[in-house]
């Protein structure tokens, strides 16, 4: 491999750019609209696919599907909970379109999609309240399950290999491999796991 596209918001914003215009921005309709149930998508999916497109011309073998916060935890800053599922396996068809079409133009050299999950907004391992070092606002099970859905969506959408990013707190690190390992079984076959990890002080 000679690249690994690794972070989408490098290109969300640059000079001249529209950070809202090319962000994986969520709409969700009004209460009661559409039968009461909330509808997302990507607002800009043209953008999207400009930017992974961008890296595949650059020379990248890889592009990162753009789900680094889809998950329940992450998305309930939001109220956007219900549309993990559907932001996961949305987020991973983009790559897969724009890796598709970067392969058909060299079929020698096949492009791949890595479907991202985040390190979540929250930390198993530490508590978020200095007054009361043994609280923690998220389970190892809870993680469990927000990494379980996001990687069902994910392989859905056509991820070529799972990509752990940005971990924090090898504590959910553990709970993103135990839950994309319960997947894998699930289904029956297994994706290649990649990890990206970030060093705190």
């Amino acid at each position: 491999m000679r690249h690994i596209a690794a972070n989408m918001s490098a290109l969300h914003v640059k000079p001249g750019g529209d950070q809202k215009a090319c962000s994986f921005a969520i709409i969700r309709d009004l209460a009661n609209q559409f039968s009461g149930s909330p509808h997302a998508r990507p607002q800009r999916p043209d953008a999207i696919s400009a930017i992974e497109k961008a890296y595949f011309d650059a020379g990248a073998d890889i592009v990162e599907a753009n789900t680094f916060n889809a998950t329940r935890v992450s998305q309930a800053d939001y109220g956007m909970e219900e549309l993990v599922y559907e932001l996961n396996v949305e987020g991973a068809r983009l790559a897969r379109q724009a890796a598709d079409a970067k392969t058909a133009e060299t079929p020698d050299r096949p492009r791949f999609v890595a479907g991202v999950l985040g390190p979540t907004s929250r930390t198993c391992s530490l508590s978020p309240d200095v007054n009361n070092p043994g609280y923690r606002n998220v389970t190892f099970d809870e993680l469990v399950e927000n990494y379980t859905e996001a990687t069902r969506g994910l392989i859905e959408g056509g991820a070529d290999m799972i990509l752990i990013e940005t971990i924090f707190d090898t504590l959910n690190a553990k709970a993103a491999i135990f839950a994309v390992q319960e997947v894998f079984e699930e289904i029956g076959f297994e994706l290649p796991i990649m990890i990206s990890g970030t060093i705190t002080d």
